[in-house]
């Protein structure tokens, strides 16, 4: 009897850190949702007024004319279309972002409602397990209790660090895909330099699209690690700057199209991702550490209740 109320004391635990931990997810996910939105707002704006230049220096005024004749129409309209481009190339990433937050907070809205009646379920075990001890002679009862609450809230935690360091690998996965797409853009950028011609740089682009394609997947998979650490960063210790990690990519999509063919843009870029990289292994090698740490204590635990139950 004792063995299946522990069993269900520590489902139980688990739930009730899942459902606040979804509820601080949806929070989080809600406040990012409502920046996003202001940003597509301003992005909108930008990606008007760049194209009304655009559109007024096509127009052949005698202002543009005599820049036309002059030679300069080419190069200042080819330099407002890149920044047209550039605006839209903002805007279709910050609307995929929004996109991709909506999608979240109803997946998480979902889980939250199958553990609706979690907290009136907790109150019936906790009733049981109150009957329970009152009905045991034995002296051990409350000491049993005690070491399964305690159980069921290290390996609560225990799942939230193992689905943290899911989320941090799944990063780090990322940013090495775009480590390597920069890496070689940067070869292939050098080679353009040098007279590489048309194909070195058509090649360096087509790398740097693969970069783009990563840098986004791991922007997004950044996102869902940093709200499996909300809950945990505090208990785990860990010194961690969010905010930074969450605009880890704007150093690339701003004026990707305007001056990413210049080679210390990709270079940059390429430090930036470096620099990511190390700081989610070293938020990855201290979740490891607490996990087995966690684990350890959870033996412990088991080997006590286990002495327990052989001394009645």
């Amino acid at each position: 009897m004792f063995s299946e109320i522990n069993t269900k004391l520590i489902e139980i635990k688990g739930d009730l850190r899942k459902k606040q931990k979804f509820e601080a997810q949806i929070e989080d996910f809600q406040k990012e949702y409502k920046v996003v939105e202001e940003r597509i707002a301003q992005l909108q704006k930008n990606y008007k007024s760049e194209e009304k230049d655009v559109t007024q220096l096509e127009k052949m005024t005698l202002k543009n004319l005599f820049a036309l004749l002059s030679g300069t129409k080419d190069e200042k309209l080819s330099k407002e279309k890149q920044e047209l481009i550039a605006a839209k190339h903002k805007l279709e990433e910050a609307s995929k972002t929004k996109s991709e937050i909506n999608k979240a907070i109803l997946d998480l809205k979902n889980k939250l409602h199958t553990l609706n009646n979690v907290e009136s379920s907790y109150k019936q075990l906790l009733s049981e397990k109150e009957k329970m001890i009152k009905a045991s002679h034995s002296p051990h009862a409350d000491k049993m209790f005690e070491l399964s609450e305690q159980e069921g809230i290290l390996k609560a935690y225990i799942q939230e660090l193992e689905e943290a360091i899911v989320a941090g690998t799944r990063v780090k996965h990322d940013l090495l895909e775009a480590q390597t797409s920069l890496e070689k853009a940067s070869n292939w950028g050098t080679f353009d330099m040098f007279g590489g011609g048309s194909i070195s740089s058509f090649v360096k682009h087509q790398h740097l699209d693969e970069a783009e394609a990563s840098i986004h997947k791991a922007q997004t998979s950044m996102r869902y690690f940093q709200k499996e650490l909300l809950d945990i960063k505090e208990e785990a210790h860990l010194e961690i700057d969010i905010s930074g990690m969450l605009k880890f990519a704007d150093f690339f999509f701003d004026g990707f199209f305007v001056d990413m063919m210049v080679q210390g843009k990709i270079n940059d870029s390429l430090e930036q991702t470096k620099s990511q990289l190390t700081k989610v292994s070293e938020i990855l090698s201290d979740l490891t550490e607490q996990f087995e740490a966690r684990k350890g204590e959870v033996e412990t635990i088991g080997h006590e209740r286990k002495e327990l139950i052989e001394s009645l």
